[in-house]
């Protein structure tokens, strides 16, 4: 498995714990907005700042899709 989706796996499970949900549902989200691919590859920014700022950024891109 690359890095990449090591990395990928970590922060979903992350992301979900934080908004008290599972992983699959945060992907389904995701997935019917478009984002999964593009927060894939995100790898180089996301992996090396907090995950609270990525948590942000997410957020902002599901806001910005609804």
């Amino acid at each position: 498995m690359s890095k990449e989706a090591v990395f990928f796996i970590y922060l979903i499970e992350r992301y979900a714990e934080t908004k008290q949900t599972t992983a699959h549902k945060v992907l389904e989200q995701w997935d019917s907005l478009n984002l999964t691919h593009f927060i894939y590859e995100m790898y180089e920014m996301y992996h090396v700042e907090r995950l609270e700022n990525a948590f942000d950024d997410i957020d902002k891109l599901i806001l910005e899709k609804h």
